[in-house]
């Protein structure tokens, strides 16, 4: 894959459904245009948790006792990150009246990853810092659940199959232990069914809040293999 220079920053969301390939595609993104850099806020509260920061130790608080992290403190870990790598103002603070003033450095671009997932979150990330592209991706619904009805896990490593385009080399087996594959818990028909439809009903806000800010851009396929030409096609024409 050949590599392309940004000329200003880019500051993406990526929003679509469980198993459209969010992940695939950031992962592509990343590599098509080594300026960018994933900003992940669950990657951050682990992090914060694991190193013992006062931030993680009062969101630790919160995951122990079964609640949601409250947003403004997710906002202040992408804060906080955003200040370290200097995208934005290190005077920059999520109390503050206005927006983070941003570097339009190339060298400052980010794909923002877990976060906002709602409106309310969109809203509140707004008057942090100003989002240039979100981006919705669309696979048909059935395709997504016969996606999912093909993939097998190989739990002690992580490792994905999927017997319509990535199949292990021995059937059931995985390719460098030969392990046996298993299904996840939660890999049924039924249960996905359920998360497509949520995602859907929580989805929609969000989407219309970015439409308004005209920064919204929907692209569709049926694969990630047919969505990440016409991305990268897109990232060319308002960053590159």
């Amino acid at each position: 894959m050949s590599t392309k220079e940004l000329k200003k920053a880019a500051r993406i969301i990526l929003v679509g459904a469980p198993g459209v390939g969010k992940g695939t595609q950031a992962e592509r993104l990343m590599k098509r245009y080594p300026q960018l850099s994933a900003v992940s806020s669950g990657d951050l509260l682990r992090e914060g948790v694991r190193n013992r920061t006062p931030l993680g130790l009062e969101a630790e608080a919160f995951i122990k006792a079964g609640n949601l992290v409250p947003d403004k403190m997710i906002l202040k870990l992408i804060l906080d990150k955003l200040k370290s790598n200097r995208w934005v103002s290190t005077h920059s603070s999520v109390t503050d009246a206005v927006p983070a003033e941003p570097s339009t450095s190339p060298s400052a671009s980010f794909i923002l990853d877990g976060f906002p997932r709602t409106a309310t979150q969109a809203s509140r990330l707004d008057s942090l810092i100003p989002i240039n592209l979100v981006v919705s991706l669309i696979t048909p619904v059935n395709i997504i659940l016969s996606r999912i009805a093909s993939r097998w896990v190989h739990a002690p490593s992580g490792r994905v199959y999927n017997t319509d385009f990535n199949a292990p080399k021995i059937p059931g087996k995985d390719d460098l232990t030969g392990e046996p594959l298993t299904k996840r818990a939660d890999d049924d028909e039924e249960t996905w069914t359920q998360r497509l439809k949520k995602f859907d009903e929580t989805s929609q806000p969000l989407l219309e809040h970015y439409d308004r800010k005209s920064v919204l851009w929907t692209v569709k396929g049926n694969s990630s293999d047919e969505i990440t030409p016409k991305l990268f096609q897109e990232l060319d024409s308002r960053f590159a």
